[in-house]
């Protein structure tokens, strides 16, 4: 039997639904390129209200994919770097479960290309954690003798090269040798395999398949959270232009209830500054102009103060 655990213990964004009672449109943008999502807002409502809670409470901001299976799922919603300057990590705090929404509404598979809600073996136990299906896993997942079924909120529109990407990433072994301490601190002076990218690897506990962008390990060989897969979500289409005299266009679904604030980050875990704000900006796109054109690693995002 096939369960998501609840824990307690690559980089994203969002959009709106652009009429009325049309399923929201959801972005997650990774610097691996973008993954667009269509949430099934009349099918699974209380799910994607469930889902949209954490959104627009900031809670996945500085999230991190924490577990990737080949041929089998890709996880995230349960942790943050809580400070990036310490790089800590924290859970991501829980609202109340959701109610399984597995049989209201239309049937929805656990198909490739899809997204569901993570929970344990209770049916009713989803609160933040999600999971993209990156293949078919129906026959396992759509089960109701498997916590009663895992419910489908949204589909991915347009093409899955991404999902694809990440799920080319491959486990490989960590293994340390010549660890002593000196001065009451570990040194490692051998760790193997030296270099990799796209690696899923074993930090322990709930972080057993963590998806890696690269190999990087600190003195004690644990893995380095600068290599982590980050994500960050919120309610708005963020999309980033090359401006023809340098710099970068970037432009949003604007939040006109709120401030909107423009930031961005050239390290990870994300040390985020900001741009600028717009406060109640008019509703529809909005757009800034970042003049720096000697810099193409900046990733930029857009917040909103609700």
């Amino acid at each position: 039997m096939i369960r998501f655990f609840r824990c307690l213990s690559l980089r994203i964004l969002l959009s709106f639904g652009l009429a009325a009672h049309a399923n929201s449109l959801v972005q997650f943008r990774t610097v691996l390129g973008d993954v667009e999502v269509e949430l099934l807002d009349q099918e699974k409502p209380a799910t994607v209200a469930n889902f949209k809670r954490y959104v627009e409470a900031g809670l996945y901001h500085n999230s991190f994919f924490h577990r990737a299976v080949h041929n089998f799922v890709l996880q995230g919603g349960g942790f943050t770097v809580a400070d990036p300057v310490t790089t800590s990590v924290a859970p991501i705090p829980a609202f109340p479960q959701v109610t399984n929404e597995f049989k209201v509404g239309p049937f929805r598979s656990n198909v490739a290309g899809t997204i569901a809600m993570a929970k344990t073996s209770d049916p009713n136990s989803a609160t933040s954690q999600f999971f993209f299906n990156l293949v078919d896993n129906s026959r396992s997942l759509d089960s109701t003798n498997n916590a009663g079924g895992f419910t489908v909120f949204g589909v991915v529109k347009g093409d899955t090269n991404i999902l694809g990407l990440l799920n080319s990433f491959r486990a490989v072994a960590l293994r340390v040798t010549n660890v002593f301490t000196n001065a009451n601190q570990v040194v490692v002076t051998n760790v193997t395999p030296t270099s990799a990218t796209n690696i899923i690897v074993n930090a322990g506990g709930v972080f057993s398949e963590l998806p890696l962008l690269g190999f990087k390990v600190n003195a004690a060989g644990n893995p380095h959270n600068d290599v982590m897969v980050y994500v960050d979500v919120t309610l708005l289409s963020v999309r980033v232009d090359h401006v023809a005299n340098g710099g970068h266009e970037i432009s949003w679904n604007s939040a006109p209830g709120g401030t909107n604030h423009v930031e961005f980050t050239t390290v990870f875990p994300p040390v985020w500054q900001s741009l600028t704000n717009l406060i109640h900006p008019t509703a529809g796109r909005s757009a800034v102009i970042d003049t720096t054109d000697d810099d193409d690693d900046r990733f930029y995002r857009v917040r909103v103060d609700y």
